[in-house]
């Protein structure tokens, strides 16, 4: 759905960026993508670039590379290394290319997308891939006339964009702070919840900060099934309610209209509270948007990346506040605030605008504000969208950033080591934020580039 009205654009994106998702990931029976072990880490990591579909997981991805697959990854790796803009080495003499899909013979394809550039090439190809780790062979050896796999095509692309990135020093830096006593570092990262592939690849100061540290903290562990369960049992009325004693009969008529209108049983919605109907059709304003579908859009979000890094690397995770409390909270808004949200997003289907190209270059603009690292200009975004004095956004901040601030204070005291908090960038950033009951608190907090 491709149209909303501004009022929607704005609530989704506020939420979008200032509080943790916590819809269930609801999902049928699907079949066992075919991945490697040793090939999940850097796939999860590649697979936020933007070069490949995540379909070819499901599809002959162990077998020979076709053509059209190929070609298709090829020219997305060399559109995510040319966007960095790199100076051009006049020198540069491309490697021969067979065509035969090899893996050598990719080797070489690939070392000429990065080899034009000034980034320290005037090896042989396979020399300069093995050296720059993209390259990586066997115990059977680099096995270079072997035909290439999708996977192995993949790995070869992701290894190769990480390398350009490092070298490049370039990557997102996100709004990033740190907090430290004599024997404890935290490392802030303010989270955009909602993303795109130009978020990716990090700035390998962010990555290595994350990977040196002992444990990750976020606002809530959005793929913990017990959560999960919890969201269900609190957005579901009980047997012998409805929604229908919740809101009044205008609301309710113009549910039954939206759900004629998406081809949705209204005797399934009336089931639902209407915050969970307000979370579930608000996300509609973004699907399509940058030619993502919203569930793509969640998948890019910043907190999941690290949160899939952390099981991944078996890092510990903790939780700032919960899905639980999170759940309360949407829970715990009136019914005439909750009523109020609803209409909104209904009238933003009953009575749609077209996505404008300035709700675009807004959006744009605040991933460019966040990529590269721009506090200030980031921070007006959030301040332009957060504004009024409603229920809704003052259950977004207030107590809860002191709360949060509370508990990264009992970390600094207790727990010796480094450690790595994601929460939603709006909790450091709005009037008396976490980074103020930090500072409060006796800490000084600094700017992680500084």
């Amino acid at each position: 759905m491709n149209k909303f009205t501004k009022t929607a654009f704005a609530t989704t994106i506020g939420a979008s960026l200032l509080l943790t998702s916590v819809a269930p990931l609801v999902k049928a029976e699907q079949l066992m993508p075919s991945i490697s072990d040793w090939a999940i880490e850097t796939l999860n990591e590649g697979e936020k670039y933007g070069i490949f579909p995540l379909e070819w997981y499901y599809d002959d991805f162990q077998t020979a590379i076709s053509q059209e697959r190929l070609n298709t990854l090829l020219q997305l790796t060399e559109e995510k290394i040319a966007s960095l803009e790199l100076e051009k080495n006049e020198q540069f003499k491309p490697a021969i290319v067979k065509g035969n899909n090899t893996r050598g013979d990719i080797v070489n394809r690939l070392y000429n997308i990065a080899a034009q550039y000034n980034i320290g090439s005037g090896k042989d190809p396979v020399t300069y891939m093995q050296q720059r780790n993209v390259l990586r062979g066997s115990g059977a050896g680099l096995m270079l006339e072997e035909k290439a796999t999708t996977q192995q095509a993949v790995i070869f692309a992701i290894r190769l964009i990480q390398d350009v990135y490092e070298q490049a020093n370039a990557g997102a830096k996100g709004v990033a702070w740190v907090v430290a006593d004599e024997d404890t570092t935290v490392y802030l990262l303010g989270s955009i919840h909602l993303g795109v592939p130009d978020l990716y690849p990090m700035h390998k100061k962010l990555t290595n900060a994350f990977n040196e540290s002992q444990g990750l903290f976020v606002e809530a562990n959005i793929v913990d099934p017990e959560g999960m369960e919890y969201y269900m049992e609190k957005a579901i009325y009980e047997e012998g309610k409805s929604i229908k004693d919740d809101i009044s009969e205008e609301a309710y008529a113009k549910l039954k209209e939206v759900a004629e209108l998406l081809e949705m049983p209204i005797e399934e919605l009336e089931t639902m509270k209407p915050w969970l109907i307000t979370n579930n059709f608000s996300s509609l304003a973004m699907d399509g948007a940058f030619g993502l579908t919203v569930e793509e859009m969640a998948m890019h979000g910043i907190d999941m990346q690290f949160l899939l890094n952390a099981y991944l690397q078996q890092k510990p995770i903790y939780e700032l506040e919960g899905v639980n409390a999170q759940v309360d909270m949407f829970d715990g808004l009136s019914k005439e605030a909750q009523e109020e949200s609803l209409v909104g997003v209904l009238d933003s289907i009953l009575e749609p605008v077209e996505q404008t190209d300035e709700d675009i270059a807004l959006l744009s603009e605040w991933f460019m504000n966040w990529k590269v690292g721009d506090v200030d200009k980031f921070a007006k975004s959030l301040t332009d969208i957060e504004g009024d004095e409603s229920e809704y956004n003052k259950m977004l901040f207030g107590k809860r950033d002191e709360n949060m601030a509370n508990s990264i204070v009992e970390v600094l005291k207790n727990e010796p080591g480094k450690f790595f908090v994601v929460v939603g960038a709006g909790h450091f950033l709005v009037d008396k934020n976490i980074r103020y009951h930090l500072e409060q608190a006796g800490y000084s907090v600094t700017p992680f580039y500084e």
